[in-house]
């Protein structure tokens, strides 16, 4: 693997890890808004995305990088004051985290663009159970409609620290 092709992967992977510490903070909201009935799923969803930010700091350390940290706090894309706008941030973190995943199958090579493509399926799943819609191409063609928001539809909240 050229130097270039490692450095795009190894950033294409922190965009990733940042995605995912971003959804696990949304998912925090959405734990505390969301309804009994749909309290399991946000469960899973909060467990799956934790996995895989544990997973991708691993990854990052193996390429020789300094893991992207966890901002303090996000500023989330609406506010959430109840289930029905709790299922529509799960919906909207899912999506975001699924273009995430998009750009690091285009950059991975072997094992781990596999492993990347397992996440934007899985995170395309869960948008479709949260949105009950679907697209084309997850994590492609929604990705230019989210412009201006960070990784999984967040971004730092003003007093938290922007990792470079």
């Amino acid at each position: 693997m050229s130097d270039e092709a490692k450095s795009a992967e190894l950033r294409a992977l922190q965009e990733a890890l940042a995605a995912e510490h971003a959804a696990v903070y949304g998912y925090g909201v959405v734990g505390g808004r969301i309804g009994s009935a749909r309290r399991t799923e946000a469960r899973a969803a909060y467990d799956a995305h934790r996995a895989r930010r544990d997973a991708l700091t691993r990854e990052v350390r193996d390429l020789g990088g300094q893991p992207v940290a966890a901002n303090a706090a996000y500023a989330l894309p609406f506010q959430v004051q109840d289930p029905a706008t709790a299922v529509r941030l799960a919906a909207r973190l899912e999506d975001r985290v699924a273009g995430v995943y998009a750009d690091l199958v285009r950059a991975a090579t072997g094992a781990r663009r596999a492993s990347a493509a397992a996440a934007l399926r899985e995170a395309a799943a869960r948008a479709v159970r949260w949105s009950g819609e679907s697209v084309a191409f997850p994590g492609l063609a929604e990705r230019a409609a989210g412009e201006g928001t960070g990784a999984a539809g967040t971004t730092p909240s003003a007093s938290a620290p922007v990792s470079p």
